[in-house]
C-alpha cells in the first residue's frame, strides 16, 4: 500500500544518479580534453602572431639552465 506514491520518487533518484555518473565519468573528461586542445590552439596562434611580428623568441637551448643561475644565498 502506498507504493504508487514512492515509485516516481525512486525513478527520479535513480535517474539522477545515472545522469550524474554519466556527467562525472564521460562528459567532464571530454570537456577537459577540448579545453586543452583550445588552449594549445590559442598558444600556437599566439606564437605564430609573434613570429609574424618578427619578434625573436629565444631558442630553448639559448636560455640559461637552472644549474648555471646563482643561488639566492650568493
Amino acid at each position: 500500500a502506498g507504493s504508487e506514491l514512492r515509485q516516481p520518487l525512486g525513478i527520479a533518484v535513480v535517474g539522477g544518479l545515472v545522469v550524474s555518473q554519466m556527467l562525472t565519468l564521460y562528459i567532464t573528461p571530454v570537456i577537459y580534453v577540448y579545453l586543452d586542445k583550445i588552449e594549445q590552439w590559442i598558444a600556437g596562434a599566439e606564437e605564430k602572431r609573434l613570429r609574424e611580428a618578427e619578434i625573436d623568441l629565444p631558442a630553448p637551448e639559448a636560455l640559461p639552465s637552472p644549474a648555471s643561475l646563482p643561488s639566492p644565498a650568493e
